[in-house]
């Protein structure tokens, strides 16, 4: 008896992949929404949220420059 294998949603698009060494782009349906998904990082579309800690409590926070 053998295990189905786990679905996953191409972050893309949405369709189901199956998570097996056989799909080669996992977690993406294909190369071109692995492609897609690069150039919306190169151009800064996806943005990591992070807040600047202080090196010493009650610090002034630091200069934007």
């Amino acid at each position: 008896m053998t295990a189905k294998p786990r679905v996953v949603s191409c972050p893309r698009c949405g369709a189901p992949v199956p998570w097996t060494p056989d799909s080669r782009y996992r977690p993406f349906c294909s190369a071109r929404c692995r492609t897609i998904d690069l150039g919306a990082w190169a151009n800064e579309q996806y943005r990591v949220a992070a807040t600047e800690e202080n090196a010493e409590p009650g610090a002034e926070p630091a200069d934007p420059k």
